[in-house]
């Protein structure tokens, strides 16, 4: 078969899979044997597409690049958070500019360095989105370079305290294979020390992860690599009884959590990267 009918063939496929496969495909994301198999039962166009994923060749033909939005994204309503050049739209924590520590490294968004006297968990320099959101759908990918690294995501954060970790919910990043014995709580994907993921599918030091996050009013959803391993409901009975039992127990926000806040990517002195960071608003949820 010529290169163009090649081409032409994997393009049909693709168009045929949905985005998140296509996603990953463009972004040249592992598969599983068992998800190639998933493919090759989608028909001959996707047959196609699993073959070329098997042994290569195409990748670099990929409709998609990193921090893009396909056209069907946009239709949706998604918006990226970071172009993979700059740090417009974000800022530190409590500051009007962002920190010196964070830097972009070839199309992802990274803390490097800590910044003295930082209000982040580990003394270093939290960063926040200048807008404000309440009902979402969220999505990115992390990296964590350090063994034992530490990170997460504060959801609906606020400035009224002084550190952003005491101001929402937090989605944990974590080395899980540097802390055998950690309380489950507390391991990559948990509400951290509140809800623990129901398993571990993080991947190995140094690759990828893939989150996304959905807050609709007070229902709150983590998937990590594919799958939702935390759910829970701010506010509810079984919230407010964790929240009482945990050092989160003096705290307002948890008390009386946020409608609406920044997205907060946390500085725990590790090497830690951000890219593909795209939201989209949801309508909202009735209560």
């Amino acid at each position: 078969m010529s290169t163009s009918r090649i081409a032409a063939t994997v393009q049909q496929g693709a168009a045929a899979l949905d985005i998140s496969v296509r996603r990953r495909w463009a972004a040249g994301g592992r598969f599983s044997t068992g998800r190639l198999r998933v493919l090759m039962r989608r028909g001959p166009a996707a047959c196609a597409v699993a073959a070329v994923l098997l042994f290569g060749g195409l990748l670099a033909a990929a409709e998609a690049e990193d921090n893009t939005l396909l056209p069907e994204e946009q239709a949706a309503g998604w918006k990226l958070l970071f172009d993979g050049k700059s740090f417009d739209g974000w800022r530190g924590y409590k500051m009007d500019k962002m920190p010196p520590g964070w830097k972009v490294v070839e199309g992802a968004m990274a803390r490097v360095a800590g910044g003295a006297g930082g209000k982040g968990a580990g003394g270093g320099d939290d960063i926040i989105t200048v807008e404000q959101f309440d009902n979402f759908e969220l999505r990115l990918q992390w990296r964590l370079h350090d063994r034992g690294g530490n990170s997460g995501i504060i959801l609906r954060a606020s400035e009224d305290a002084v550190t952003s970790w005491h101001t929402g919910p937090e989605v944990q990043i974590l080395d899980n294979a540097a802390y055998p014995n950690r309380d489950l709580r507390q391991l990559a994907g948990a509400c951290y020390d509140l809800y623990a993921p129901t398993k571990d599918v993080t991947r190995p030091l140094g690759q990828w992860n893939d989150v996304r996050i959905v807050a609709d009013g007070r229902r709150i959803e983590h998937w990590l690599n594919g799958e939702k391993i935390v759910e829970y409901e701010l506010g509810s009975d079984d919230w407010n009884k964790r929240v009482a039992e945990s050092k989160f127990k003096n705290m307002k926000a948890f008390r009386e959590p946020p409608t609406k806040g920044h997205i907060c990517l946390q500085d725990h002195t590790a090497r830690i990267e951000f890219k593909n960071i795209a939201i989209r608003p949801l309508k909202k949820a009735a209560q």
